[in-house]
Protein backbone atom coordinates (compact mmCIF):
# COMPACT_ATOMS: atom_id res chain seq x y z
CA UNK A 1 0.00 0.00 0.00
CA UNK A 2 1.46 3.45 -1.07
CA UNK A 3 2.52 5.31 2.10
CA UNK A 4 0.21 8.33 1.69
CA UNK A 5 -2.84 5.99 1.27
CA UNK A 6 -1.85 4.30 4.23
CA UNK A 7 -1.29 7.62 6.36
CA UNK A 8 -4.62 8.99 5.18
CA UNK A 9 -6.28 5.69 6.48
CA UNK A 10 -4.12 5.68 9.46
CA UNK A 11 -4.90 9.58 10.57
CA UNK A 12 -9.33 8.93 9.30
CA UNK A 13 -8.90 6.20 12.18
CA UNK A 14 -7.28 7.54 14.83
CA UNK A 15 -9.63 10.70 14.67
CA UNK A 16 -12.17 8.14 14.55
CA UNK A 17 -11.39 7.10 17.68
CA UNK A 18 -10.31 9.92 19.52
CA UNK A 19 -13.75 11.65 19.28
CA UNK A 20 -15.34 8.18 19.68
CA UNK A 21 -13.95 7.72 23.26
CA UNK A 22 -13.35 10.86 24.78
CA UNK A 23 -14.94 14.18 26.57
CA UNK A 24 -17.42 13.20 29.24
CA UNK A 25 -18.38 11.38 31.99
CA UNK A 26 -20.19 10.63 35.40
CA UNK A 27 -20.11 8.23 37.91
CA UNK A 28 -22.58 7.10 41.03
CA UNK A 29 -21.08 5.02 44.03
CA UNK A 30 -24.74 4.13 44.75
CA UNK A 31 -25.40 2.10 41.15
CA UNK A 32 -23.08 -0.94 42.57
CA UNK A 33 -19.90 0.40 40.70
CA UNK A 34 -20.57 1.81 37.55
CA UNK A 35 -18.66 4.71 35.43
CA UNK A 36 -20.50 6.33 32.60
CA UNK A 37 -18.49 7.45 29.18
CA UNK A 38 -20.24 9.93 26.80
CA UNK A 39 -18.45 10.68 23.42
CA UNK A 40 -18.88 14.00 21.81
CA UNK A 41 -22.35 12.75 19.85
CA UNK A 42 -24.27 12.58 23.38
CA UNK A 43 -23.59 8.11 22.94
CA UNK A 44 -22.65 6.66 26.41
CA UNK A 45 -21.38 3.44 26.92
CA UNK A 46 -21.94 2.49 30.86
CA UNK A 47 -19.10 0.56 32.36
CA UNK A 48 -19.57 -1.86 35.01
CA UNK A 49 -16.21 -1.39 37.41
CA UNK A 50 -17.96 -3.61 40.36
CA UNK A 51 -16.34 -7.32 40.87
CA UNK A 52 -19.86 -9.03 39.79
CA UNK A 53 -18.82 -8.61 36.06
CA UNK A 54 -21.84 -10.87 34.26
CA UNK A 55 -19.15 -11.78 31.45
CA UNK A 56 -20.07 -12.42 28.21
CA UNK A 57 -19.60 -16.15 27.55
CA UNK A 58 -19.61 -18.41 23.95
CA UNK A 59 -19.64 -22.24 23.54
CA UNK A 60 -16.90 -24.51 22.93
CA UNK A 61 -16.29 -25.30 19.47
CA UNK A 62 -14.98 -28.55 19.03
CA UNK A 63 -12.81 -28.39 16.11
CA UNK A 64 -10.87 -25.69 17.23
CA UNK A 65 -10.62 -26.64 20.69
CA UNK A 66 -8.87 -30.19 19.07
CA UNK A 67 -6.32 -27.78 17.37
CA UNK A 68 -5.15 -27.04 21.13
CA UNK A 69 -1.83 -28.56 21.82
CA UNK A 70 -2.59 -32.03 23.59
CA UNK A 71 -0.36 -30.82 26.78
CA UNK A 72 -3.04 -27.81 27.44
CA UNK A 73 -5.86 -30.17 26.67
CA UNK A 74 -5.62 -32.49 28.85
CA UNK A 75 -4.59 -30.04 31.87
CA UNK A 76 -7.80 -28.09 31.18
CA UNK A 77 -6.54 -25.12 31.55
CA UNK A 78 -5.71 -21.58 29.73
CA UNK A 79 -2.66 -19.97 31.84
CA UNK A 80 -3.23 -16.74 30.74
CA UNK A 81 -0.67 -13.66 32.02
CA UNK A 82 -1.40 -9.72 32.11
CA UNK A 83 0.17 -6.56 33.28
CA UNK A 84 -0.01 -5.61 36.78
CA UNK A 85 -0.81 -2.19 35.98
CA UNK A 86 -3.69 -0.55 36.78
CA UNK A 87 -4.98 0.78 33.32
CA UNK A 88 -8.95 1.36 32.64
CA UNK A 89 -10.85 -0.13 30.50
CA UNK A 90 -7.93 -2.40 29.25
CA UNK A 91 -7.12 -4.91 32.63
CA UNK A 92 -8.14 -2.95 36.04
CA UNK A 93 -8.79 -3.83 39.55
CA UNK A 94 -12.72 -3.29 40.67
CA UNK A 95 -14.05 -1.56 43.21
CA UNK A 96 -13.39 -4.55 45.70
CA UNK A 97 -9.67 -3.54 44.68
CA UNK A 98 -8.55 -7.47 44.01
CA UNK A 99 -10.81 -8.92 41.32
CA UNK A 100 -9.21 -8.31 37.48
CA UNK A 101 -11.60 -6.72 35.08
CA UNK A 102 -11.40 -5.08 31.91
CA UNK A 103 -11.44 -5.28 28.14
CA UNK A 104 -8.53 -7.68 28.13
CA UNK A 105 -9.57 -10.18 30.80
CA UNK A 106 -13.32 -10.49 28.75
CA UNK A 107 -11.71 -11.44 25.45
CA UNK A 108 -9.15 -14.08 26.82
CA UNK A 109 -12.43 -15.72 28.90
CA UNK A 110 -13.98 -15.57 25.61
CA UNK A 111 -10.96 -17.63 23.82
CA UNK A 112 -10.93 -20.42 26.81
CA UNK A 113 -14.78 -20.62 26.16
CA UNK A 114 -14.29 -21.52 22.54
CA UNK A 115 -11.53 -23.49 23.39
CA UNK A 116 -13.03 -25.32 25.81
CA UNK A 117 -10.47 -24.40 28.54
CA UNK A 118 -11.01 -23.11 31.98
CA UNK A 119 -9.19 -19.42 31.94
CA UNK A 120 -6.44 -19.18 34.74
CA UNK A 121 -5.24 -15.36 35.19
CA UNK A 122 -1.69 -14.35 36.06
CA UNK A 123 -1.36 -10.76 36.85
CA UNK A 124 2.18 -10.08 37.25
CA UNK A 125 4.26 -7.07 36.27
CA UNK A 126 4.50 -5.94 32.63
CA UNK A 127 8.74 -7.49 32.26
CA UNK A 128 7.71 -10.85 33.93
CA UNK A 129 4.93 -11.76 31.10
CA UNK A 130 7.34 -11.86 29.00
CA UNK A 131 9.92 -14.16 30.90
CA UNK A 132 7.40 -16.25 31.75
CA UNK A 133 5.81 -17.02 28.25
CA UNK A 134 9.66 -17.82 27.31
CA UNK A 135 9.72 -20.23 30.45
CA UNK A 136 6.15 -21.92 29.31
CA UNK A 137 4.91 -21.00 32.49
CA UNK A 138 1.80 -19.16 31.25
CA UNK A 139 -0.18 -20.34 27.72
CA UNK A 140 -0.82 -16.98 26.67
CA UNK A 141 -0.62 -12.82 27.23
CA UNK A 142 -3.56 -10.95 27.02
CA UNK A 143 -2.11 -7.82 28.08
CA UNK A 144 -2.01 -4.64 25.20
CA UNK A 145 0.88 -6.47 24.07
CA UNK A 146 1.66 -4.97 20.30
CA UNK A 147 2.87 -6.66 17.40
CA UNK A 148 6.27 -5.48 16.56
CA UNK A 149 8.80 -7.06 13.87
CA UNK A 150 11.25 -7.26 16.94
CA UNK A 151 8.78 -9.57 18.85
CA UNK A 152 8.11 -12.01 16.09
CA UNK A 153 11.81 -13.11 16.56
CA UNK A 154 10.48 -14.82 19.85
CA UNK A 155 6.71 -14.77 19.96
CA UNK A 156 3.64 -15.70 17.62
CA UNK A 157 0.62 -13.30 17.39
CA UNK A 158 -2.91 -13.51 16.89
CA UNK A 159 -4.01 -9.93 16.64
CA UNK A 160 -7.49 -9.01 18.43
CA UNK A 161 -7.64 -5.17 18.36
CA UNK A 162 -6.79 -2.36 16.88
CA UNK A 163 -3.32 -0.80 18.49
CA UNK A 164 -3.91 3.25 18.96
CA UNK A 165 -1.28 5.66 21.26
CA UNK A 166 -2.45 8.74 22.85
CA UNK A 167 -0.74 11.59 24.05
CA UNK A 168 -2.53 12.98 27.16
CA UNK A 169 -1.70 16.20 29.04
CA UNK A 170 -3.15 18.26 31.38
CA UNK A 171 -6.64 19.96 30.58
CA UNK A 172 -6.07 23.23 29.11
CA UNK A 173 -2.55 22.61 28.35
CA UNK A 174 -2.83 24.41 24.79
CA UNK A 175 -0.61 21.45 23.25
CA UNK A 176 -1.49 19.78 20.19
CA UNK A 177 0.55 16.28 19.09
CA UNK A 178 0.85 15.17 15.36
CA UNK A 179 4.17 14.01 15.10
CA UNK A 180 7.89 14.49 16.19
CA UNK A 181 8.24 18.10 16.13
CA UNK A 182 5.62 18.56 18.44
CA UNK A 183 7.59 16.70 21.49
CA UNK A 184 10.83 18.31 20.99
CA UNK A 185 12.15 19.71 23.78
CA UNK A 186 9.64 18.41 26.06
CA UNK A 187 9.11 16.36 29.02
CA UNK A 188 7.23 13.53 28.13
CA UNK A 189 6.12 10.33 30.66
CA UNK A 190 5.99 6.83 29.12
CA UNK A 191 6.20 3.21 30.55
CA UNK A 192 9.85 1.02 29.76
CA UNK A 193 9.25 -1.54 27.19
CA UNK A 194 6.69 -0.53 25.84
CA UNK A 195 6.05 -0.09 22.17
CA UNK A 196 5.89 3.74 23.09
CA UNK A 197 8.65 3.89 24.56
CA UNK A 198 10.14 3.04 21.13
CA UNK A 199 7.97 4.97 19.15
CA UNK A 200 9.20 8.14 21.31
CA UNK A 201 12.61 7.01 21.13
CA UNK A 202 12.60 7.40 16.95
CA UNK A 203 10.92 10.35 17.61
CA UNK A 204 13.42 12.13 19.77
CA UNK A 205 16.10 10.67 17.12
CA UNK A 206 14.59 12.23 14.24
CA UNK A 207 13.73 15.66 16.23
CA UNK A 208 17.86 15.43 16.78
CA UNK A 209 18.35 14.62 13.08
CA UNK A 210 16.37 17.88 12.07
CA UNK A 211 18.34 19.92 14.69
CA UNK A 212 15.58 19.99 16.99
CA UNK A 213 15.95 19.42 21.15
CA UNK A 214 15.23 15.78 21.71
CA UNK A 215 12.41 14.67 24.29
CA UNK A 216 13.26 14.47 27.60
CA UNK A 217 12.02 11.06 28.64
CA UNK A 218 10.64 10.50 32.07
CA UNK A 219 9.86 6.86 33.81
CA UNK A 220 7.61 6.30 36.79
CA UNK A 221 6.60 3.19 38.67
CA UNK A 222 2.70 3.90 38.01
CA UNK A 223 -0.04 5.96 36.40
CA UNK A 224 -0.94 7.48 39.81
CA UNK A 225 2.91 8.82 40.06
CA UNK A 226 2.62 9.48 36.72
CA UNK A 227 -0.81 11.74 36.88
CA UNK A 228 0.65 13.75 39.75
CA UNK A 229 4.01 14.31 37.69
CA UNK A 230 1.61 15.66 34.78
CA UNK A 231 -0.83 17.58 37.66
CA UNK A 232 2.17 19.70 38.59
CA UNK A 233 3.78 20.23 35.46
CA UNK A 234 6.96 18.09 35.94
CA UNK A 235 5.91 16.46 32.76
CA UNK A 236 4.18 18.27 29.86
CA UNK A 237 3.05 14.91 28.07
CA UNK A 238 2.06 10.89 28.77
CA UNK A 239 1.96 8.81 26.23
CA UNK A 240 -0.02 5.51 26.75
CA UNK A 241 -2.20 3.35 25.16
CA UNK A 242 -5.48 5.50 23.45
CA UNK A 243 -7.91 3.95 25.03
CA UNK A 244 -6.73 4.36 28.60
CA UNK A 245 -5.65 7.74 28.10
CA UNK A 246 -9.06 8.78 27.07
CA UNK A 247 -11.02 7.17 29.82
CA UNK A 248 -8.90 8.59 32.39
CA UNK A 249 -9.73 11.88 31.02
CA UNK A 250 -13.06 11.58 30.95
CA UNK A 251 -13.51 10.00 33.90
CA UNK A 252 -10.73 12.12 35.94
CA UNK A 253 -11.80 15.56 34.07
CA UNK A 254 -8.50 16.49 34.87
CA UNK A 255 -6.73 16.15 31.66
CA UNK A 256 -7.21 15.73 27.70
CA UNK A 257 -6.01 13.65 25.01
CA UNK A 258 -4.21 16.19 22.64
CA UNK A 259 -3.08 13.27 20.08
CA UNK A 260 -3.36 9.94 18.81
CA UNK A 261 -1.32 7.82 16.57
CA UNK A 262 -1.08 4.04 15.27
CA UNK A 263 1.09 2.22 17.39
CA UNK A 264 2.72 0.62 14.38
CA UNK A 265 3.56 3.78 12.96
CA UNK A 266 2.73 6.29 10.48
CA UNK A 267 2.01 4.50 7.60
CA UNK A 268 0.46 0.88 9.76
CA UNK A 269 -2.28 0.40 11.80
CA UNK A 270 -0.91 -1.10 14.71
CA UNK A 271 -2.36 -4.42 16.35
CA UNK A 272 -2.60 -5.46 19.65
CA UNK A 273 -2.18 -9.50 19.61
CA UNK A 274 -3.29 -12.68 22.08
CA UNK A 275 1.31 -13.54 22.52
CA UNK A 276 2.78 -17.31 22.75
CA UNK A 277 5.90 -18.25 22.80
CA UNK A 278 6.68 -18.71 18.57
CA UNK A 279 5.70 -22.19 17.74
CA UNK A 280 4.38 -23.22 20.56
CA UNK A 281 1.05 -24.44 18.73
CA UNK A 282 -1.32 -22.52 20.15
CA UNK A 283 -1.28 -19.39 17.71
CA UNK A 284 -3.55 -21.03 15.45
CA UNK A 285 -6.11 -22.24 17.76
CA UNK A 286 -5.82 -18.65 19.21
CA UNK A 287 -6.70 -17.20 15.84
CA UNK A 288 -9.46 -19.37 15.11
CA UNK A 289 -11.23 -18.70 18.49
CA UNK A 290 -10.92 -15.36 17.67
CA UNK A 291 -12.57 -15.42 14.30
CA UNK A 292 -15.10 -17.51 16.01
CA UNK A 293 -15.89 -14.98 18.78
CA UNK A 294 -16.07 -12.09 15.61
CA UNK A 295 -18.35 -14.12 13.58
CA UNK A 296 -20.47 -15.11 16.60
CA UNK A 297 -21.05 -11.60 17.96
CA UNK A 298 -19.66 -11.92 21.46
CA UNK A 299 -16.76 -10.08 20.32
CA UNK A 300 -18.49 -7.05 19.57
CA UNK A 301 -20.47 -7.14 22.54
CA UNK A 302 -17.27 -7.37 24.91
CA UNK A 303 -15.75 -4.18 22.90
CA UNK A 304 -19.29 -2.46 23.09
CA UNK A 305 -19.29 -3.23 26.81
CA UNK A 306 -16.27 -1.38 27.42
CA UNK A 307 -16.55 1.30 25.14
CA UNK A 308 -14.11 0.29 22.22
CA UNK A 309 -15.87 -0.44 19.43
CA UNK A 310 -13.53 1.80 17.87
CA UNK A 311 -10.24 -0.92 17.88
CA UNK A 312 -12.93 -3.68 16.50
CA UNK A 313 -10.92 -5.78 13.87
CA UNK A 314 -12.59 -8.12 10.96
CA UNK A 315 -9.99 -11.04 11.36
CA UNK A 316 -7.06 -11.93 13.98
CA UNK A 317 -4.14 -12.42 10.78
CA UNK A 318 -1.20 -14.58 12.70
CA UNK A 319 1.99 -12.89 12.71
CA UNK A 320 1.10 -9.76 10.30
CA UNK A 321 3.33 -6.63 9.99
CA UNK A 322 4.11 -5.21 13.26
CA UNK A 323 6.02 -1.94 14.20
CA UNK A 324 9.29 -1.27 12.17
CA UNK A 325 12.58 -2.23 14.31
CA UNK A 326 14.60 0.88 14.65
CA UNK A 327 15.92 2.34 12.03
CA UNK A 328 13.94 0.45 9.54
Amino acid sequence: MPATLARRRVTAALLGLASALVLASCADPADGGTTEVADASGRTTKINTSPDQHRVTTAKVDSIAAEVPEEIRRRGTLEIVDSSGSAAPLTFHATDNKTVIGVEPDIASLVADVLGLEPHFHTVSWENIFVGLDSAKYDVGFSNITVTEERKEKYDFAPYREDNLGFEAKKGSGLKVTGPQDVAGRTVAVGSGTNQEKLLIEWSRENEKAGRKPVDIKYYQNDSDTYLALQSGRIDLYLGPNPTAAHHAATSGKTEVVGTYSGAGATLQGLIAATTKKDNGLVEPLADAIDHIIRDGTYAKVLRRWGLSDEAVTESRINPPGLPRSGT
